[in-house]
């Protein structure tokens, strides 16, 4: 095996010159304004837009005026009066309201003074001042909020046109690309850092509409609400939260994509309050075992567990078990993809949806109606997805059963009244007191049904049964496999 060895200055002459030469042959990385290379000129020009956030919030109750104590005596905390008269008493003789304060960043998008930042920024605060990098400093009103983006608008007011950067298209972006941050990280002002897009389409359970851009970029406390640019300049981000056992970076932050951004920023600049789509279904994961005993070839899809009585869904003719392949010409690869479609048409428009059901497709038309906040989409919850075995004891509902579960008057079908605690039916969550309405979407009217249902399963080669169960009022679909029947 043939050793080589290369001094430090050469091994350092050899990348250099390889950036270098990929970078003078046009790399798809780089752009004619902003290449890795050398950001100092453009940063230049984007720096100005951006700005600091600063926000006071009075929290009740006055400091201890001077010569008073802050614990009275006998209180589990005396032995810390010393130290607020120390590090806090001082200049506190007229008894001062309390104040919380806190930093983060924004970015300016138009001349005439909207700034967008995150809604955490700015939530429950009294005041907010915004200040630029050359130190100018704006009391600025809060115009509008989404708090389900985290997203913020706010307008200042200047005696000049004021320096602004615009959004790019954040779909457009690629794994790898190369991304500058510019915020205010633990309220040190204005800093520059890079890195690439890590992942796109990140869901880190932040709310019900998550697609997060991920990045290596650094990310820290105070870099919230500032601007995510692309290599020409654009803003195709706004930084939002990191994950870090630490507090601090370790190279995994998240921000909103400019394309979700975009029409909801326009919507609160003008004040609106954000107007979302509505379908009206419970919906839920398609795992490999529900796909398997839907005859379906993969796990991908929206399955509805339950249709809101009345809901658009209800009205266009959307069943229980169907599953949701497709959105307006989209497929859904992923649960989650269909909540984010939803709300992002336009209310009162219709919308074309494709379901699986019986094995056949079927396209329906919905008129999209307005999401009332407290009523949205809702994911059904999940037991432990795990292999799952039939370790059931079924019994027909009756008053008995109905009075011993607390079940509902209406309620048909098969009462789970014990399960085999090694069975893998009972680490799936299954347990007494559950309801099968229904097995492989036929009503589960007595014992026979169930057995017969297997038997069609296995002539079918089908590994799985799909169950819907009753469950404290709501429903859910269970998938499980035949390896015990």
């Amino acid at each position: 095996m043939m050793q080589i060895k290369l001094s430090f200055k050469k091994v350092f002459a050899v990348i250099f010159t390889g950036f270098l030469a990929v970078w003078m042959m046009g790399s798809a990385m780089a752009s004619p304004s902003l290449v890795p290379m050398n950001l100092a000129d453009e940063v230049e020009k984007l720096t100005p837009a951006v700005v600091n956030i600063s926000t006071t919030k009075k929290i009740g109750g006055e400091v201890p005026k001077s010569g008073q104590k802050m614990f009275p005596p006998g209180h589990p905390f005396e032995n810390f009066n010393e130290f607020f008269e120390h590090f806090g008493g001082m200049g506190m003789g007229q008894g001062m309201k309390r104040e919380a304060r806190s930093l983060g960043s924004g970015f300016v998008i138009d001349p005439s003074g909207f700034v967008v930042t995150n809604f955490h920024v700015i939530d429950g605060a009294d005041a907010v001042t915004v200040t630029f990098d050359d130190e100018r400093e704006f009391a600025a009103e809060i115009k509008g909020v989404d708090p389900k983006t985290d997203l913020a608008v706010l307008k200042i007011e200047a005696d000049t046109p004021l320096p602004y950067v615009s959004f790019g298209d954040s779909d457009a972006s690629r794994v790898g690309d190369w991304v500058v941050v510019i915020g205010n990280p633990f309220g040190l002002g204005g800093t520059v850092t890079t890195g690439i897009i890590s992942a796109k389409a990140r869901d880190i359970h932040a709310g019900p509409f998550d697609d997060f851009i991920q990045t290596d970029a650094a990310i820290n406390r105070g870099n919230s609400g500032g601007p995510m640019f692309n290599l020409n300049g654009e803003v195709i981000g706004i930084n939002t939260a990191i994950y870090s056992p630490s507090g601090g970076n370790v190279g995994i932050g998240f921000a909103v994509p400019s394309g979700m951004a975009r029409p909801i920023i326009a919507q609160l600049k003008e004040g609106q309050t954000i107007e979302r789509g509505w379908l009206g279904v419970k919906i839920q994961h398609v795992t490999k075992e529900i796909a398997d005993s839907l005859g379906m070839e993969s796990g991908h899809g929206a399955l509805v567990a339950d249709v809101v009585k009345d809901s658009p869904a209800a009205r266009a003719g959307v069943r229980q078990g169907d599953v949701i392949l497709s959105y307006n010409g989209q497929d859904i690869m992923e649960m989650r993809d269909l909540p984010r479609m939803v709300a992002g048409t336009e209310v009162g428009h219709d919308a074309q949806i494709i379901v699986l059901r019986g094995g056949d497709k079927k396209e329906l038309s919905v008129t999209i109606a307005k999401l009332d906040e407290s009523a949205e989409e809702v994911v059904a919850s999940m037991p432990v997805d795990k292999d799952a075995l039939l370790g059931l004891v079924l019994k027909p509902v009756n008053d008995i059963l109905k009075q011993q579960f607390n079940l509902p008057e209406d309620a048909k079908g098969l009462v789970v009244v014990a399960v085999n605690r090694e069975s893998e039916a009972a680490l799936r969550g299954i347990r007494p007191g559950d309801v099968v309405v229904e097995i492989n979407q036929q009503p589960a009217k007595d014992v026979a049904v169930v057995e017969d249902a297997l038997k069609v399963a296995e002539e079918k080669g089908r590994g799985s049964v799909l169950l819907l169960i009753l469950r404290n009022g709501e429903t859910l679909f269970q998938a499980l496999p035949l390896d015990e029947k």
